[in-house]
C-alpha cells in the first residue's frame, strides 16, 4: 500500500495537537520524509512507521519549522545503527546551509557514520528530484522568503498523484505544477507576503483541476480562526478537507 501520512499540519507556530507541518510518503519500496521537524524518531513511531525504513528525505527549504529535526533524526538513526545510505534533496541553498548546521555538530567526527548522499536539485521549473521503480518526484520554484520547492509525486503502476504546494504566494509555477492531480495539499496560513489563505488554495485548486484538496500548514491552537473549508469551498468545487495530525490518506 503507498499512503501519504501527515505527521504535522500546522503553521510555524504549533500547538499540543497540531506540529510543524511535515509528511511521510511511504511505499513498498520506499519511504520519503518531506521535511523534518519535531522529534522524527517519536513522530514516525506514533505514526506507525520505522524509521529505520526513511530511505529519503526532500528538504523544501531552510525554516526551522521545516528543517530543524534533521540533525537529530542523523543522530538517532546513528545511535540505533544504520548502516544504509540516506539520500536528502533540496535546492544548493537549502543544503549548503544544512551541511554547514551539521558541520557545527561536528558530525565528520562520529565513528562509524552512515553515508548520506546530499543531492541538490536545480531551481528549475518541473526538475526532477529523483525518479524510482515506484514514484516520479519533481519540484518547481515557489514564491517564499527564500529559494523553496512546491513537489509533484507521480506514482507509477496507475496510482494517485499528488502536489505539495510548502510555503508559497500563489503563483503560476504552483498552478502548473498540481495540474490535474488527485491530491494537492496546499498551504493556508494566510494572505500575506510568502503565503497564501484557504481562499486562495482553493483558487489554485480550481484553476489546476485537482480532484481533492487538503488544506495545510495553516493557523492553529489560539491562532486559529474562521472556517478555512469553507473558505477554500467557496473558490473550488471539488472535495476539500482539513488536514490533520497522524492522518493517513490512501494513494493505491
Amino acid at each position: 500500500m503507498t499512503r501519504l501520512i501527515v505527521l504535522g499540519s500546522s503553521n510555524a507556530i504549533p500547538s499540543v495537537d497540531h506540529e510543524n507541518t511535515h509528511l511521510a510518503l511511504t511505499s513498498p519500496k520506499r519511504t520519503v520524509l518531506i521535511d523534518c521537524v519535531s522529534n522524527p524518531v517519536i513522530r514516525l513511531e506514533q505514526a506507525g512507521v520505522d524509521v529505520n525504513a526513511v530511505t529519503d528525505i526532500i528538504l523544501t527549504h531552510f525554516h526551522p519549522d521545516h528543517v530543524s529535526g534533521v540533525p537529530l533524526l542523523l543522530m538517532d538513526m546513528w545511535l540505533m545503527g544504520r548502516r544504509q545510505p540516506l539520500n536528502i534533496y533540496g535546492l544548493h541553498y537549502t543544503l549548503d546551509r544544512m551541511e554547514t548546521m551539521m558541520g557545527l555538530y561536528g558530525w565528520i567526527e562520529w565513528p562509524n557514520f552512515f553515508t548520506v548522499n546530499f543531492c541538490r536539485v536545480p531551481a528549475d521549473d518541473m526538475a526532477i528530484v529523483f525518479e524510482g521503480p515506484d514514484m516520479c518526484v519533481y519540484s518547481s520554484p515557489a514564491k517564499h522568503f527564500l529559494p523553496n520547492i512546491s513537489l509533484r509525486i507521480e506514482l507509477k503502476g496507475g496510482k494517485k498523484s499528488l502536489a505539495y504546494s510548502c510555503d508559497t504566494e500563489p503563483c503560476q509555477a504552483v498552478f502548473d505544477l498540481a495540474r490535474g492531480v488527485d491530491v494537492l495539499l496546499h498551504e493556508a496560513s494566510g494572505n500575506f507576503m510568502g503565503h497564501s489563505s484557504a481562499a486562495q488554495a482553493g483558487e489554485v485548486a480550481r484553476q489546476a483541476g485537482v480532484r481533492t484538496l487538503y488544506l495545510i500548514h495553516y493557523p492553529t491552537g489560539r491562532y486559529a480562526s474562521g472556517d478555512l473549508v469553507a473558505e477554500a469551498k467557496a473558490r473550488f468545487e471539488g472535495e476539500v478537507k482539513l488536514a490533520v495530525d497522524f492522518m493517513q490518506i490512501n494513494l493505491d
